[in-house]
């Protein structure tokens, strides 16, 4: 197996819980619109779908409905606002980001997030000097499950796709490592709706914490 030399991680669900300041924005739309709150754990799964997904739970709102783009508007500025308020990294990526840069590899993010949102939410969580790169949805013409950011991201990190591997909670995150030719994990503890089956995403492996990354990559070095 070629030497890892990079981790690329997925943003909304992987390295970082952003799901409470989502959720949070869009229960704030919902009583703008005279609405009461849904459970955080009816929003949960689908945080790493983007704003429509979660406006379809929140609204039944779709692309293409009337007054969709101005909720869509709405909720975004409510959550561009609120971006870091609960939002933290996921226990145990501190530890894992560091036991990285100790063995002298490097990291990176590959969100579908629009820069506009990643980078503020970036560095606000205090990771924006120490990752190698940091690839948004609109960074690239093509987003995930797309191989392009991907592809850009293992030319930014010095690394090429068989010396990455690209950590993500979402089908297209698996589908977009394997296109590019990188290594593929499953990050368990993030957003992943009771209906998916990941286990069919055919990555390399699934894990259950942050820690296990590391355990990982050092057992198949």
């Amino acid at each position: 197996m070629t030497e890892i030399r990079t981790i690329l991680f997925d943003l909304d669900g992987t390295l970082a819980d952003t799901a409470p300041d989502l959720a949070a924005s869009l229960n704030r739309l919902r009583l703008e619109r005279g609405m009461d709150p849904l459970a955080f754990a009816a929003i949960r799964p689908h945080v790493s779908n983007g704003a429509n997904a979660l406006l379809r739970v929140g609204f039944d709102a779709h692309p293409g409905d009337a007054g969709f783009d101005a909720l869509r508007k709405r909720f975004l500025e409510i959550y561009l606002e609120n971006i870091c308020d609960q939002t933290t990294l996921f226990a145990g990526m501190p530890e894992l980001l560091q036991r990285i840069t100790a063995k002298g590899l490097n990291w990176g993010i590959v969100t579908n997030k629009p820069a506009y949102l990643t980078d503020p939410l970036v560095e606000q969580l205090g990771v924006d000097r120490d990752a190698v790169c940091v690839i948004s949805g609109d960074t690239t013409n093509n987003r995930k499950p797309h191989p392009e950011p991907m592809l850009h991201a293992c030319e930014l990190a010095g690394s090429t796709p068989a010396q990455c591997v690209y950590v993500g909670d979402a089908h297209r995150d698996i589908e977009a490592g394997k296109q590019a030719g990188t290594h593929t994990l499953v990050a368990l503890f993030g957003y992943i709706a009771e209906d998916e089956d990941p286990a069919a995403w055919g990555a390399d492996a699934m894990i259950q914490t942050p820690g296990e990354i590391m355990n990982w990559i050092e057992a198949h070095a």
